[in-house]
């Protein structure tokens, strides 16, 4: 009757079902090695950027993601935008967001 199925086949019996507990421990496993290898750490640098940039002042010198290196201005707190001098006469105005790290103090002169 069946072309493609031979009849020893299709009278054998079902391979045994093994409960659904492996899967579900596998998937508990993945779940904790997605959460302690790459959800944790990112979110532990997100809280650490949104410090930083919330704790910017006056006289700062700061790098942004650009590789700029200059000294905060002024900043602007209903807008997320800084104005950051990086000459003598030379102001550039960044997003907070773009700033990577709040360099020591002085480190501009020993550039």
């Amino acid at each position: 009757m069946s072309l493609f199925i031979s009849q020893a086949h299709a009278a054998a019996a079902p391979a045994p079902q093994s409960g659904g507990m492996e899967m579900v421990i596998m998937l508990l496993v993945f779940g904790l090695v997605f959460y302690f290898m790459i959800y944790r750490p990112q979110a532990k640098r997100v809280k650490e950027h949104k410090n930083l940039m919330s704790e910017l002042s006056k006289g700062d010198e700061v790098l942004t993601q650009g590789g700029v290196v200059g000294k905060i201005v002024k900043v602007s707190d209903e807008k997320d935008f800084i104005v950051v001098s990086i000459a003598e006469g030379t102001e550039v105005t960044v997003q907070k967001g773009a700033v990577t790290a709040v360099l020591p103090k002085g480190t501009m002169k020993s550039l």
